[in-house]
């Protein structure tokens, strides 16, 4: 395994424990203020996803999107690939859901999936 998964593994902790506590406002502010550092040789927006997805598969209980997307945009951050945090919403039936974006572009879930929601926020 890389440092990279190890990293992503790490991430999802921290945020396990935030998550436990009913913080999403920790959440949000973990995220707004983590800044884009310098680029790390090399790394691409698609290594830190497959790192986030392996620590995801390693991980010891089934990770939430809001818990998997804010540690895959601290990530790509970290690495110096500026990132946000989506989260979106739909009416009926009411369900949340957050993603990862590069460029606008959603970086760890299909287009077709987060279509079905509105955005209400972007950090």
């Amino acid at each position: 395994m890389t440092p990279l998964v190890f990293e992503a593994y790490a991430l999802l902790l921290s945020f396990e424990a935030v998550l436990a506590r009913g913080k999403f406002s920790a959440i949000c502010r973990r995220v707004e203020r983590r800044t884009v550092g310098s680029e790390r040789l090399g790394r691409t927006s698609q290594d830190a996803c497959y790192a986030v997805n392996l620590a995801c598969a390693l991980y010891f209980k089934e990770v939430e999107c809001l818990q998997r997307s804010a540690a895959l945009v601290c990530l790509l951050r970290d690495i110096g690939i500026p990132a946000t945090l989506v989260i979106g919403a739909q009416h009926l039936p009411f369900k949340a859901h957050a993603w990862a974006e590069v460029d606008g572009q959603v970086v760890n879930d299909s287009r077709s999936s987060v279509e079905l929601y509105g955005v209400l926020h972007r950090l």
